[in-house]
């Protein structure tokens, strides 16, 4: 018996862009928006400004950009991103921002592993914490951060607006590392 062999999967930093994978992560991108989950953007913007994004999400320092790749073509990203460095008091603490999965590519677990892989590097740079905020209306994405244990400590009612509407969100957290006690 023979089928198909399984699609090689893969998620990975990535510090400049090589052949298609610019205009792969586009797609990917517009795609993840046409289905409701743009990470903030309602519509599609025109491709040179989507271009842009990605390429200025590079130049950031506080910002590293992790792809998912499914038979090698970036399918979906998400983003560590640091404090600034003039925050002191929240300088234990990261953000996992601009996370999705194109449609296309949903099913094969990459979702889980690019969270899995952010939460690695960020235990590696040393942050306590990783914070994370989404649409009430994410519900596969709500309930994969609440398998992995992030805690949802609030909901924002008017979190985001879109068709003129207000869209509440939830904001969640997970700790990294032990928690610290102090003596009495």
């Amino acid at each position: 018996m023979s089928g198909s062999p399984a699609p090689k999967k893969a998620v990975e930093p990535v510090e400049s862009f090589a052949g298609t994978d610019l205009e792969d992560l586009c797609d990917a991108a517009e795609d993840a928006i046409k289905a409701g989950g743009g990470f903030g953007w309602v519509a599609a913007p025109p491709r040179h400004i989507m271009e842009a994004y990605w390429r200025g999400v590079l130049l950031v320092p506080e910002r590293r950009l992790f792809v998912a790749r499914l038979d090698g073509t970036i399918c979906g990203s998400a983003q560590l991103s640091r404090p600034p460095r003039n925050n002191e008091a929240q300088a234990f603490a990261a953000q996992l921002t601009s996370n999705f999965i194109a449609p296309w590519a949903r099913g094969h677990g990459l979702a889980r592993r690019i969270v899995l892989a952010v939460e690695e590097a960020a235990r590696a740079a040393g942050f306590a914490i990783l914070n994370l905020d989404v649409r009430a209306t994410q519900e596969a994405a709500i309930q994969l951060y609440e398998s992995l244990g992030y805690v949802r400590w609030g909901t924002h009612p008017a979190y985001a607006r879109v068709d003129g509407k207000p869209i509440p969100g939830h904001f969640y957290f997970k700790r990294l590392t032990a928690e610290e006690t102090s003596a009495p």
